[in-house]
C-alpha cells in the first residue's frame, strides 16, 4: 500500500533527497535531474516482496548509453517511431501522468520496469524535453519519416517540373520551419518576426538554389538534375536552422553540470549545438535524396516499369521513406542529445564563473536541439 508521503530533506541547489513511506519502508528517490541512487540491500528486498517499482529509476534521461553510439541510435529508433503519431490525447494525458508522478515519488499500482519506459517514450515522443509543452504533431520527431517520406519523394518525382520543383521546396521549407521551431533548444522565446524571417530566408534559398541549378544544368544528362533537390534541401538547412534558433546564439542555451544543475547560458553551446543540429539533419536526407536518383535512373529503364509509368511515384515514395526509417535515426545519434563542451571554449564571463564555483569542473552539459 503507498501512502503517497514525501517527505524532502537537506534541501540545497545541488542534491534533494526524497523519501516515500511504504508500509513503514522508507525509499530513497533519484537525487535532481539526471541521478541515480541506490536502494540498500534490505529496502531493495522489502520493495521486491510486494511487487513495488522501485525508484531510482532515471527517467530524466534516456534507457540506453548515450556515451555510444549504439546506445543513441537504439534511444533515436524509439523516439521517431512513426507509430507515436497514433497516440491519442487520451493516451499522452494517461503517459504524462505517469511520469510525472513517478518524477514525484508516486507509482502505479502493478507497473513493471518496461511498461514506465515506454510511458516514458511516448511522453518524450509528444512534449518538449525542456518546457514540457505539447508539440505540434507534425513538429514531433516522430513525423519526420512519413512527413520526409512524402516530401522528398514528391521532391525526386516532380524534378523535371519548374512550378512543381518551386511547390515542393516551399512545402519542405514550411515544415522544416515547424519542426525546427518545435525542437528547438532550451526554454528559449521565438518572436513572430524572427519565425517569419527565418521562414522567408530559407524558402528563397531553397528556391533560388533549386531554380538556378535546374537552369545551369538543363543540359547536362538527366541523371545531374536528379540531385537538385537534395543540393537545395541542404542549403536551405544551413539558413532555416540558424535564422529559426538565431535567439539562442544571441542570450545562449542553459548550460549544466552532470547532474543537471543549471550553470549559466551559453552563446558558444548554442553556436556547437546548432552545427551538430544541421550536420545532422543534412545527413538524414543523405540516402534518399542520393542513392534513389541513381536507383530509380536505372529502374525506369526496365520495360516493366515503362509499360506502367504510374508507379513511378509510389515507388519512388515508398524506397524514400524505407531510407528514411534507418537514417534519419541513425544520424539524429551522431551527436549525443545531452550534448558536452568544454569549459575553456565557453565565453570568459561563464568559464570565470564556473571555475570559481567547481574549479576541477572540465566539461558542461547542454540540450542540443533536434
Amino acid at each position: 500500500m503507498d501512502l503517497g508521503v514525501m517527505d524532502i530533506l537537506e534541501p540545497s541547489v545541488f542534491e534533494v533527497r526524497c523519501f516515500r513511506i511504504v508500509v513503514g519502508v522508507r525509499l530513497p528517490l533519484c537525487m535532481g535531474p539526471g541521478r541515480t541512487c541506490g536502494l540498500g540491500e534490505e529496502e531493495q528486498k522489502n520493495s521486491k516482496k510486494m511487487g513495488e517499482l522501485p525508484l531510482n529509476i532515471n527517467i530524466r534521461d534516456p534507457r540506453w548509453d548515450q556515451s555510444t553510439f549504439v546506445g543513441r541510435a537504439k534511444h533515436f529508433f524509439t523516439v521517431t517511431n512513426p507509430l507515436n503519431l497514433l497516440l491519442s490525447d487520451a493516451r499522452l494525458k494517461t503517459v504524462q501522468t505517469i511520469v510525472e508522478n513517478y518524477r514525484a515519488g508516486i507509482v502505479a499500482p502493478g507497473m513493471t520496469e518496461d511498461e514506465l519506459w515506454k510511458a516514458k517514450y511516448e511522453y518524450d515522443s509528444a512534449f518538449h524535453p525542456d518546457t514540457g509543452e505539447k508539440v505540434y504533431l507534425i513538429g514531433r520527431m516522430s513525423a519526420q519519416v512519413p512527413m520526409n517520406m512524402i516530401i522528398s519523394g514528391c521532391m525526386l518525382t516532380f524534378h523535371k517540373n519548374i512550378a512543381a520543383v518551386i511547390f515542393w521546396q516551399w512545402v519542405n521549407q514550411s515544415f522544416n520551419a515547424v519542426v525546427n521551431y518545435s525542437n528547438r533548444s532550451g526554454d528559449a522565446t521565438v518572436t513572430e518576426k524572427q519565425l517569419a524571417t527565418a521562414y522567408l530566408s530559407a524558402t528563397t534559398g531553397a528556391v533560388v538554389t533549386a531554380v538556378g541549378l535546374k537552369s545551369l544544368t538543363k543540359h547536362l544528362p538527366s541523371l545531374v538534375s536528379r540531385f537538385i533537390p537534395f543540393t537545395a534541401v541542404a542549403a536551405a538547412n544551413c539558413i532555416n536552422i540558424p535564422l529559426m534558433r538565431q535567439r539562442e546564439m544571441v542570450v545562449g542555451i542553459p548550460v549544466t553540470d552532470e547532474a543537471g544543475y543549471k550553470l549559466g547560458y551559453s552563446t558558444k553551446a548554442a553556436q556547437l549545438g546548432i552545427f551538430q543540429v544541421v550536420t545532422s539533419r543534412i545527413g538524414m536526407l543523405i540516402p534518399p535524396l542520393t542513392i534513389i536518383p541513381l536507383l530509380m535512373n536505372v529502374l525506369e529503364k526496365k520495360d516493366f516499369l515503362k509499360r506502367r509509368p504510374w508507379l513511378l511515384g509510389p515507388l519512388q515514395v515508398g524506397l524514400v521513406g524505407f531510407c528514411l526509417l534507418f537514417s534519419t535515426p541513425l544520424c539524429c545519434a551522431l551527436f549525443p542529445q545531452k550534448s558536452s563542451i568544454s569549459v575553456n571554449r565557453l565565453e570568459p564571463e561563464l568559464r570565470a564563473k564556473i571555475k570559481k564555483q567547481s574549479p576541477n569542473m572540465e566539461v558542461v552539459y547542454f540540450n542540443k536541439g533536434l
